[in-house]
C-alpha cells in the first residue's frame, strides 16, 4: 500500500521515460532511467501521504521490454488522487509527483504517515467457513511447508514466524493503533487496534480480522500488524503463504516500508507491496514506490495482466506467494506466477532506497482512496489468514 500517512492530491504530469534492460536468467526487467516532471499543482507537505496512480490511459502498459508493443511515452498523464502504489487497470505503472510530500515514520500520531506504509499502512463468516479445512487449516499438510520447509536440514532462516502456539509473537511484531492522519493517508474507515478480536492465532494460522463495529468513533476496527523495530532485512528470498478476504470496500496487503522510514520520511524510505488486493477482484497487485531525485515515482504489475498473460486464481484461497531481492532485480511470485519484476541493479531509475533494510507490514483495511467507499457491511467479520512468513537470506 502506499504509506498510508498520505493525502492524495489530483496533479497533472508530463513524464519522460528512457527505459533500461538487463537481461538475466534469460528474463528481462523494466527500469525507468530517467524520469522528469512537471507539476502543475504541489502536493502537500509532510503533514501527509501524497499517493497516486496513473489513469488507464497513462500507466504505460505497453512499456515491459518483453512486450511485442515496447515504445518510449511522451504522453501527457493525469495523475489520479486515489491509492498511489496500487496498478488498477493495467499491468504497470511508472508516475511522478513531487516529492514535496513524504510518507513520514510509523508513528500512527503523525501526520506525514503513509499509504499502508505509513505505517500508520472475504469474505464473511460463511466464506471462513466454505474454505476446506485442508486448504486453510491442515497444518500438517505437504502444502503448507513446501518451498522453505521449516523442517528441512537445508533450511537456514533469516526470520520466519509459522504462526504456531496460542498467541502473536511479540518479539516479531508490533502494532499501528487508531486511525492514523486523514485514515492512515488513504482515507481508511477502520481503527486499527492490538485485541484479540482483531489479530489472533487458531490452529497454526493468525488470523487478521476486519469487524463492522462502533469503535472510539470508527465504524470498523481491524489490525496492522508490523516488524518495525523488531527485524528488517536487506536482499533475499521471503516466502509466505496466505488467503485473502475479498468484498466490496476490502483492501488487504502484505507490503515492506524502507527501516529508515521514520529518519527519512517517504518516499524516501521507499515502499515494496508485495501483495495488494481490492474489492472482489481475483487479481494480486505488486508494486514498488520511491523517491526520484526530488521527485515521485512508482512502478508496479498484477496477476491480471502480465507480460500478457494472467494467473487465474482464486485469492480467498490459500496461495504460495514469493519475493526475491537482490542487487539486480526486485520479482514477485504466485505459485510459481511472475506478476512484477523491476530492475534495480546500480541504482537504475534511482532506486537506491531498494538497497538497504526494510520491515514488513500486514494490515486489512476498509475503504480507502484505492477501493473506494462503498462497504458492503454483510461481508463482516472478514479475515485475512497467513500460514507462515519465511525469510532466506541469498
Amino acid at each position: 500500500m502506499v504509506c498510508n500517512y498520505k493525502i492524495l492530491a489530483p496533479i497533472a504530469a508530463s513524464v519522460l521515460l528512457s527505459m533500461a534492460s538487463c537481461s538475466d536468467d534469460s528474463s528481462n526487467a523494466f527500469a525507468p532511467v530517467s524520469i522528469t516532471e512537471s507539476s502543475s499543482s504541489a502536493v502537500s507537505p509532510l503533514s501527509s501521504w501524497s499517493t497516486a496512480i496513473g489513469s488507464s490511459s497513462s500507466r504505460h502498459s505497453g512499456l515491459d521490454p518483453e512486450s511485442s508493443s515496447f515504445q518510449n511515452d511522451n504522453s501527457s498523464s493525469s495523475v489520479s488522487s486515489s491509492s498511489m502504489n496500487a496498478p488498477t487497470s493495467s499491468s504497470t505503472t511508472l508516475s511522478t509527483i513531487s516529492s514535496s510530500s513524504e510518507r513520514s515514520g510509523g508513528d500512527p500520531s503523525s501526520s506525514s504517515s503513509s499509504r499502508h506504509s505509513g505505517l500508520d499502512p472475504k469474505s464473511s463468516s460463511s466464506w471462513i467457513a466454505s474454505i476446506s479445512s485442508s486448504s486453510r487449516n491442515d497444518i500438517s499438510s505437504s502444502s503448507r511447508h513446501s518451498g522453505l520447509d521449516p523442517e528441512s536440514s537445508s533450511s537456514r532462516y533469516l526470520w520466519n514466524d509459522e504462526f504456531d502456539g496460542d498467541t502473536i509473537d511479540n518479539s516479531k511484531w508490533t502494532y499501528d493503533i487508531g486511525t492514523g492522519s486523514s485514515g492512515w493517508g488513504n482515507n481508511e474507515w477502520e481503527y486499527y487496534t492490538d485485541r484479540k478480536e482483531n489479530a489472533y492465532i487458531k490452529d497454526g494460522i493468525l488470523h487478521i480480522r476486519a469487524q463492522k463495529e462502533d469503535y472510539k468513533g470508527s465504524k470498523y476496527t481491524s489490525t496492522r500488524m508490523l516488524t518495525k523495530g523488531k527485524f528488517a532485512f536487506k536482499y533475499g528470498t521471503v516466502e509466505a503463504r496466505i488467503a485473502l478476504p475479498t468484498g466490496k470496500g476490502i483492501w488487504p496487503a502484505f507490503w515492506m516500508l524502507g527501516e529508515n522510514f521514520d529518519t527519512v520520511g517517504w518516499p524516501a524510505c521507499g515502499e515494496i507491496d508485495i501483495i495488494e488486493a481490492v474489492n472482489s477482484e481475483n487479481i494480486v497487485y505488486g508494486t514498488n514506490h520511491w523517491a526520484n531525485g526530488s521527485e515521485y515515482a512508482t512502478y508496479g504489475n498484477n496477476t491480471g495482466n502480465y507480460r500478457d498473460k494472467k494467473h487465474e486464481m482464486d485469492i480467498t484461497q490459500f496461495h504460495t506467494y514469493k519475493f526475491t531481492w537482490d542487487e539486480k532485480y526486485i520479482r514477485m511470485f504466485v505459485d510459481d506466477f511472475m506478476y512484477h519484476e523491476i530492475l534495480i541493479e546500480n541504482n537504475t531509475g534511482d532506486t537506491e532506497e531498494f538497497h538497504k533494510p526494510f520491515f514488513f507490514i500486514l494490515n486489512v483495511a476498509v475503504a480507502g482512496n484505492w477501493p473506494g467507499f462503498e462497504v458492503d457491511d454483510t461481508q463482516f467479520p472478514n479475515e485475512m489468514l497467513v500460514d507462515y512468513i519465511r525469510v532466506v537470506s541469498d
